[in-house]
């Protein structure tokens, strides 16, 4: 089986869980990354206007073709109770992912709002089937087990329900 793990990362700590998914499951990781060249501040306090205006931030790579993938595990951090606007582009740079399984996570303080529930509509619509959504706030990435299950989602085979 073979995995895509895509993620963006402001702080490093959607980052890590992603590197954990790729060591478990051997799979390729895809950062996405912002094109503008802003400073660190200017760079979230305009992700976080455009997170809630549902907006997107210009990304490298600006196509992502997962067709070669059997899985997709999208991460995302948590802004403003939303994806971060790297992450809904980068869902939109997807290409070959009709009939994909996905699973996402979101990494955040405490609550993920919307994040997850928005970002399985947009994949849904792209033809992919969403098969597990995993919320990982600062207490469960110092447990550890959330992460456990995350890998144990994106690992399991078997048909589509």
């Amino acid at each position: 089986m073979k995995t895509c793990i895509i993620y963006h990362s402001h702080s490093g700590t959607t980052r890590s869980v992603a590197e954990e998914v790729r060591d478990a499951t051997g799979g390729d990781l895809i950062e996405v990354r912002l094109k503008e060249g802003h400073s660190s501040p200017v760079a979230y306090f305009l992700g976080l206007f455009r997170a809630l205006t549902h907006g997107h931030n210009p990304i490298e790579p600006a196509q992502i073709d997962v067709s070669a993938a059997d899985v997709i595990v999208i991460g995302t951090p948590v802004w403003t109770r939303r994806a971060t606007p790297a992450i809904t582009a980068a869902v939109d740079a997807l290409e070959g992912g009709e009939g994909k399984r996905a699973v996402l996570f979101a990494t955040c303080g405490a609550m993920a709002g919307d994040t997850l529930p928005a970002l399985a509509g947009a994949l849904t619509a792209r033809g992919m089937r969403v098969d597990g959504e995993h919320v990982l706030t600062a207490a469960d990435l110092r447990d550890g087990e959330a992460v456990k299950r995350l890998i144990a989602d994106v690992m399991k085979t078997g048909e589509a329900p």
